[in-house]
């Protein structure tokens, strides 16, 4: 069975909300047949990286950047998965206050040297999430959920 690993930094309410919107996607009814799990950035490992077939990042912008946490996640996972997930489907979402774009180029920097392969626009969000930008996440997981489908 296909796995869909959402790695994720979740520290405030509308992080949680765009987190829970994604869940909610990848695991609609109409996606059959995909084990989904989900990891804390700072509790994901390379194993579960190598066991899944397919990433959905999230985190917030923090000065400038992808947070602490998403980034501890990347060097840990970075050269141990390096070639064993190259072309492996993936999107992400990030929150921010006002800009996003670092952390948006940064996870694109990462994910490009890691060879996975965008199966999504991300989703950028700033300010409070509204009913488009959760819609937009609940699209996000259910796209890179239903890809992977058998």
């Amino acid at each position: 069975m296909p796995t869909l690993l959402i790695v994720h930094h979740t520290p405030s309410p509308n992080c949680q909300a765009l987190f829970e919107a994604v869940v909610s996607g990848a695991s609609a009814p109409e996606i059959e047949g995909v084990r989904l799990v989900r990891r804390p950035a700072l509790s994901a490992t390379a194993s579960d990286v190598l066991d899944a077939d397919g990433y959905v990042l999230g985190t917030p912008a923090n000065l400038g950047y992808m947070s602490g946490a998403l980034k501890h996640f990347f060097d840990q996972v970075y050269y141990p998965c390096l070639d064993a997930t190259r072309g492996r489907p993936f999107g992400f979402y990030v929150h921010g206050g006002n800009d996003v774009t670092g952390a948006v180029r940064g996870i694109g920097t990462i994910t490009t040297g890691l060879g996975w392969r965008p199966a999504a626009e991300p989703v950028t969000v700033t300010g409070e999430p509204g009913r488009a930008d959760i819609e937009a996440c609940w699209e996000l997981g259910a796209t890179i959920a239903a890809g992977l489908m058998s």
